[in-house]
């Protein structure tokens, strides 16, 4: 396994797998690896003969300096998890990747997605993502790119900027890797204590009891939401948003809405815990 830090040593070797004519899959990640990260790796190398991982803590997808500060930076085991699954791993700075500054770096805004649900809690933040992937796209070059479907509005994001883009890859959804309680995994879940890690699994409860609900014909989503907030709020969390919306376009719901989606996001401690779930009508 490689680890590259200079663009020039990455195009030169991405130009080698080329030569070869050896297809490319990559999964971009900010680092502190947990299994979740591992199973997109290996849904890209059952793709793909070469496998590339960039770990960058990206700057300009966060809305408060005090979570970047403070935003775990693992290199040294993650590229021990990373040994035998990936070829490459790409670990790029700040100053590499924008090296005008943030202010002066062009940007790439996807419309619709990018300011609704999540993107309205935290402004600016899916810019900050679209932009980085889309960059990191660019250096890479893969055939293939491996996203979890945990963050279900970053993938449907990343969707439609390759498309709209014409980008020339694939993006594979992998489903959401889950802890034997249900706990879907996630960086965020290193903030827990251990008392708050027995309680964090009923997000994902309320979940599915919201989605076995809709499933059995109830369509009063806004009664649902209300029962299910006061749910996590009287069982230690603070809800950040509940929201049921097309499973397709993130829109609210229509007559010809095929499936919904439930998108779950609560503090629990200093920990915001988000999960989802699809549900067809």
């Amino acid at each position: 396994m490689q680890l590259v830090n200079t663009i020039a040593e990455l195009r030169q070797i991405i130009g080698q797998y080329r030569r070869q004519g050896e297809r490319i899959g990559f999964v971009p990640t900010m680092g502190n690896l947990h299994q979740g990260h591992i199973e997109l790796v290996k849904q890209a190398r059952a793709r793909c003969e070469r496998v590339v991982v960039s770990i960058f803590v990206n700057p300009l997808q966060f809305d408060r300096a005090a979570d970047l500060a403070a935003y775990p930076r693992t290199l040294e085991q993650d590229c021990q998890r990373l040994t035998g699954l990936a070829d490459l791993v790409f670990t790029p700075t700040p100053e590499l990747m924008y090296p005008q500054g943030q202010a002066q770096q062009t940007t790439v805004n996807v419309p619709c997605i990018a300011d609704v649900l999540e993107g309205a809690l935290r402004p600016g933040h899916f810019r900050g993502v679209a932009t980085v992937v889309c960059k990191l796209f660019n250096l890479v070059q893969p055939d293939l790119a491996c996203f979890g479907e945990k963050d279900y509005q970053q993938l449907a994001l990343i969707r439609k900027m390759t498309a709209d883009l014409n980008l020339p890859l694939e993006i594979l959804g992998v489903p959401t890797v889950r802890a034997e309680d249900g706990l879907a995994l996630s960086s965020r879940n290193g903030y827990l204590s251990d008392q708050e890690r027995s309680q964090a699994p009923e997000l994902a409860a309320t979940m599915r009891r919201l989605a076995e609900r809709i499933q059995a014909g109830e369509r009063d989503f806004a009664t649902l939401v209300a029962a299910a907030s006061l749910h996590l709020d009287q069982a230690g969390f603070h809800t950040d948003g509940i929201d049921i919306v097309d499973a397709d376009t993130l829109n609210p719901i229509t007559e010809r809405s095929r499936a919904v989606v439930i998108l779950m996001a609560a503090y629990l401690g200093k920990a915001r815990l988000i999960d989802n779930q699809v549900v067809p009508l």
